[in-house]
């Protein structure tokens, strides 16, 4: 990377396909996470060919696409539900699949990562607030499965007084610890899975749909969370189909359509659709409550 700026950006200027925000930021003179045309492609066979003459093919559902973040900020993929957003997440956190063909580069606290430099930040620097609460396993209480298993030259108990801050600062009382994850609401259930993914201090987390199943205020109160994180100096990676959440949270946006990001811009820009660049960016904006809820594509939609 050619990075060269240092502390705060002024205003919509234009850098690495995307504009700032008022907090944005180079600490160190980079990006605290970088992206830059990620694509990704799977070999799959024919599906209406006979067994064993069907042929493979690659299918792209990823193309050409770059996100940053900067400490401090919240940045927010928002996308349709099933458009390959959460393919993002797999990539930041190195997760691919055999048949998936990966190209791009990435890089994490300026230092570029290929596929094993990422899988090796997993937990150690990058973590993941996955979309279901699935993730937790049913039959371990959920205090064992926030700790975890402590790293070399950490003891048990290190790891417990760190759970229980967690706890604490979350507002999860100390007998949550004790109950299994069919015991707990769907509000609790996902503190308790942000408490897992900030056990090991990371300065990255991905939240991966972290509000599906909440309602309005439960919802808002799980962004809440990321936003403290992220100003307490790390970065987030917010992927969402709730433009209207992101906006509530996020300090950019990068609207993803059609596998690939067509614009990153400051959440300030949808004040007005003349500060949008793109036209499904647009879209979104008139698709708000407050601006007519016209969904995409309606005729007029992208039109100021």
């Amino acid at each position: 990377m050619d990075e060269a700026t240092h502390g705060a950006h002024e205003g919509e200027a234009l850098h690495h396909h995307h504009a700032h925000a008022a907090r944005s930021r180079h600490d160190g003179g980079h990006h605290l996470l970088q992206v830059e045309g990620l694509s990704v492609a799977f070999r799959m066979y024919e599906e209406d060919a006979p067994f064993l003459r069907a042929r493979q093919r690659e299918v792209e559902v990823i193309h050409d696409l770059s996100v940053s973040v900067h400490v401090g900020e919240v940045v927010a993929v928002v996308g349709a539900s099933g458009s390959g957003k959460t393919l993002v997440a797999d990539s930041v956190l190195g997760l691919f699949e055999p048949n998936a063909r990966v190209t791009g580069r990435v890089w994490f606290d300026g230092e570029e990562r290929d596929a094993a430099g990422l899988a090796a930040l997993r937990g150690r620097g990058v973590s993941l607030v996955p979309q279901s609460v699935a993730h937790l396993d049913p039959l371990m209480r959920v205090g064992r499965q926030v700790e975890g298993v402590p790293r070399p030259g950490e003891t048990a108990e290190a790891r417990a007084r760190r759970r229980r801050a967690l706890f604490a600062r979350y507002g999860l009382g100390e007998e949550v610890a004790d109950l299994y994850p069919f015991e707990l609401s769907g509000g609790m259930a996902r503190r308790v899975l942000l408490c897992c993914a900030l056990m090991d201090e990371p300065r990255l987390v991905v939240a991966d749909e972290p509000t599906p199943g909440l309602d309005l205020e439960l919802a808002v109160r799980a962004l809440a969370d990321l936003r403290a994180f992220a100003d307490e100096g790390g970065g987030v990676l917010l992927i969402t189909h709730d433009i209207e959440l992101a906006l509530r949270v996020a300090d950019r946006v990068a609207v993803f359509r059609d596998g690939t990001v067509v614009e990153e811009t400051s959440t300030a820009s949808f004040a007005s659709p003349e500060l949008l660049r793109h036209p499904f960016s647009r879209e979104l904006w008139h698709a708000l409550p407050e601006h007519g809820m016209r969904l995409p594509g309606e005729e007029g939609a992208a039109h100021a």
